[in-house]
């Protein structure tokens, strides 16, 4: 039992990332073919998503302290410019990180305009735990 937590939480992570990988194959694979309770499951793989999400967010915090060096590639007024509109309507979009291609960038990009981690989680931690719900409940028949 361990073990397939530990797969799923890494598949998890990893698919957070920019690395490709499918999570929620490894998920309904346990769903289908294992013993253990749902709950724990979703609670597992929806950690691993959130924390490798962080990781990206981070990442982009990292890359932001060289935005005054020359070779930077974007210029600081597009980069003020990019703020401000992240945070005028940005931290909805985050409730779009669990979607393939444009989910882990937009992790990415949060990190990199400055959005303050306390609120990333909760967008972060609301949309990954839906989309594995969702896997769950699909996957079981219940909707």
């Amino acid at each position: 039992m361990l073990t397939s937590l530990l797969g799923l939480f890494f598949s998890a992570l990893v698919a957070a990332t920019l690395f490709p990988a499918a999570s929620e194959a490894v998920l309904v694979g346990l769903l289908l073919e294992s013993n253990i309770a749902p709950f724990v499951l979703i609670s597992t793989a929806s950690l691993g998503n959130i924390l490798g999400s962080w990781i990206n967010w981070w990442l982009g915090r990292q890359i932001d302290r060289f935005h005054d060096k020359a070779w930077f590639p974007i210029k600081p007024e597009k980069l003020a410019l990019a703020k401000a509109r992240f945070h005028r309507y940005g931290e909805w979009s985050l409730l779009l990180s669990w979607v393939p291609i444009i989910g882990d960038p937009l992790t990415l990009a949060a990190g990199v305009l400055g959005m303050p981690y306390q609120r990333f989680l909760v967008y972060v931690t609301i949309a990954k735990t839906l989309r594995y719900c969702a896997v769950t409940f699909i996957t079981l028949g219940i909707v």
